[in-house]
């Protein structure tokens, strides 16, 4: 839902798909809801009436007197009266708090809108309403068993976890920093950390310590949180000495706090080191709930870096809490009985959302490992075990089961399994042929669309409406979202710039060491004043689906992973033999693959031996996922006038498109040796 993690990447151009407008009951389909394409899967009927979002709309009919007649009508009813929209799944959510709001929403002003202001509450509280001895957490990981925690377990080592930060000196308003897996012992510290008042903001392992001192580096953590390394496609990874260089490099950090995953090894720091184990010996029963502000920060995330270092995302308490909710129970129709597997790192905002349907009373199916590993079948074997109900994944995956002739129907009992989320990048037609063909016939395939930016979606599934193929089911509740023509026009099918026109409770409370709030302003208000500006170029169907298009800045999105152009070049462009580069993203098989333009020092060509070099640069100084598909020679770079260079040029000109405005170049003659080189480049 890499941007994030939820910014898609881009799809082929499709045929005008006119439909008719729902005329019916909430998710009910009409005998006349006829359109050129036909959809996937239908829900059925009694579905629809028992569904989380059909009595949510009974829930608001009746507290305004007024009945729905469509999911439009709801919709609409939604980001017309946002106030009391969300003051209505503030009362749905049982949101636990300690003092009451004076008002839900104080302006409509983007930025500066204030929600629920007055309230008091905290993160953890909420997530841990639920401490009984049903299983709160699955988790599964390469060559090692099973584990399984309660909630009541859950609750009692938050306790002493809390316990042990507290001892440390961590206190309300400090970071806690985490390079650490996905296991349960990361979502324990979170917890711990958010009970405190203090902030969390995690990296997954696979970083070098170079991206990762890029994200943490900034922020300053009291408390660096890590495992002794990580095991993926069977091999073990060995994280410590990664975690010295980065406790080294922050002098803020005061203490590593280390879990054993592959041992007993310590990193070698000057640091304060405390194993897991230590941390958690404090003697604590209870937790303390810090009560905090509606909007006090909880997470710090990181923008891609594409224009440099990674902007600093932070996310308030509050507005998190609401936003997962409705995601959650209204639109993904989770129930407390569920179980919900979403694969992903602790770098990318999915694990932040997974993590919050504990808020549900859900069952979390953490996965730790490599999901093609030792075959494409190890997902499908562990939804069966487990008997999930929901499973998030990414294109990519179901491409590669396809690929590998995978046909999860006959070869495992899914018969739990209701609702497949996938973000990242764009559903292709053979996604949805091959889900509904080879892993089962009656599942709801929800592609959902949000990102880093918002932790949340802008665009997701629906329990009660049809799916059909490459399209996006519908726009969230309290969403406002519109496509923007270049005047700033409000536009349906055609394509447009993803906006938000009005404000919502999970918008960031801004950057990390931005006072004033330029940097905020810049990155999302700049091109429409007043209105959210997303960076995707997406088309709303008459039918009020949503079909994405690409990213509108030079972001990667290689399977789904967000990457910055900045974290590629910064370790390329230092070695002595290139000279300049450009990094672009090539569609190709439904997916993007990453393509690294060089240009090398006088009298060099590029060699196997050089691209090998290049390739375990990246890999050393930011992580596997940055490495390119293939690398290419070439004279020159295009360059704006002021210098920067122009991906997104480069991008249109390897999809032969044009390029516009080739005025704003200070070299637009390089761009011939590109069409050249279009004609070379494989496909496949």
């Amino acid at each position: 839902m890499r941007r994030c993690g939820l910014c898609l990447a881009s799809a082929p151009l499709h045929a005008d798909e006119r439909g008719l407008k729902r005329k019916v009951k909430v998710g009910v389909l009409s005998r006349n809801d006829k359109t050129e394409t036909e959809p996937l899967w239908r829900p059925r009927p009694e579905s629809v009436q028992r569904s989380n979002m059909t009595r949510f709309a009974e829930y608001v009919g009746q507290k305004q007197g007024r009945s729905f007649d469509s999911y439009d009508d709801l919709y609409n009813w939604s980001v017309t009266n946002r106030a009391q929209f969300w003051e209505a799944v503030w009362n749905r959510s049982d949101l636990i708090h300690s003092q009451a709001y004076n008002q839900v929403l104080s302006s409509d002003d983007m930025p500066g809108a204030r929600w629920f202001e007055g309230a008091r509450l905290n993160f953890a509280e909420n997530l841990l309403r639920h401490r009984d001895d049903k299983t709160a957490i699955i988790h599964h990981r390469e060559n090692a068993a099973p584990v399984r925690l309660t909630y009541r377990e859950v609750y009692r080592q938050v306790a002493a976890c809390a316990a042990g930060l507290k001892k440390l000196g961590v206190t309300r308003g400090d970071r806690v920093a985490a390079f650490i897996p996905n296991i349960p012992e990361t979502v324990v510290a979170m917890l711990a950390t958010a009970s405190i008042g203090a902030l969390w903001s995690s990296c997954s392992p696979d970083f070098g310590h170079r991206g990762a001192l890029d994200r943490l580096g900034q922020i300053k953590p009291r408390v660096l949180i890590t495992a002794d390394g990580y095991s993926y496609q069977g091999k073990q990874h060995d994280s410590c000495d990664r975690v010295a260089r980065i406790a080294q490099a922050i002098p803020d950090i005061a203490a590593v706090i280390v879990v054993p995953v592959l041992g007993d090894r310590l990193p070698e720091t000057k640091c304060h080191t405390v194993t897991w184990r230590e941390l958690l010996s404090e003697d604590a029963q209870t937790v303390s709930f810090e009560q905090m502000p509606f909007d006090h920060p909880v997470y710090v995330m990181y923008s891609s870096g594409t224009t440099g270092v990674p902007k600093c995302i932070v996310h308030g308490a509050g507005g998190t809490l609401l936003q997962h909710y409705k995601e959650h129970v209204l639109h993904t129709n989770l129930t407390p009985g569920d179980v919900i597997l979403y694969y992903t790192t602790t770098g990318w905002m999915m694990w932040n959302w997974l993590v919050s349907a504990l808020q549900v009373g859900a069952t979390v199916f953490l996965y730790d490992g490599s999901p093609t590993w030792p075959d494409a079948g190890v997902l499908w074997q562990a939804l069966e075990q487990e008997k999930a109900n929901v499973f998030g994944t990414s294109p990519r995956f179901l491409t590669h089961c396809q690929k590998e002739s995978l046909h999860p129907a006959e070869d495992f009992d899914l018969s739990a399994l209701r609702t497949v989320l996938s973000t990242g990048s764009p559903l292709t037609a053979e996604n949805y042929a091959w889900v509904y063909d080879a892993v089962k016939s009656d599942v709801q395939l929800s592609s959902i669309s949000g990102g880093t930016d918002i932790i949340s979606c802008f665009m997701l599934g629906n329990p009660n409406l049809p799916v059909y193929s490459e399209e996006i089911q519908c726009r969230g509740l309290g969403m406002k979202v519109e496509a923007f023509n270049d005047s700033g026009q409000s536009v349906e099918e055609e394509i447009g710039d993803l906006v938000c026109t009005a404000p919502f409770p999970s918008m960031p409370t801004g950057f990390w060491n931005d006072p004033d709030h330029s940097l905020y302003r810049s990155a999302y208000f700049e091109q429409f004043p007043g209105v959210w500006r997303h960076g995707d170029f997406v088309r709303i169907t008459s039918r009020g689906g949503v079909r994405v298009y690409g990213r509108s800045d030079a972001t990667l999105n290689p399977g789904g992973v967000r990457i910055g152009t900045a974290e590629i070049y910064n370790p390329v462009d230092s070695m002595d033999e290139v000279v300049d580069s450009v990094a672009v993203g090539q569609k190709t098989d439904g997916d993007v693959r990453i393509v690294l333009f060089v240009v090398l020092s006088e009298g060099l060509v590029l060699s196997d031996e050089l691209i090998g070099r290049i390739k375990s640069r990246i890999r050393e100084l930011a992580t596997p996922r940055h490495v390119p598909a293939l690398i290419k020679q070439v004279a020159a770079v295009p360059h704006t006038i002021n210098g920067k260079k122009v991906e997104l040029a480069v991008t249109r000109i390897i999809h032969g498109l044009k390029v516009p405005n080739l005025d704003s170049l200070a070299n637009p003659e390089a761009l011939d040796e590109y069409r050249n080189i279009l004609k070379e480049l494989p496909t496949s």
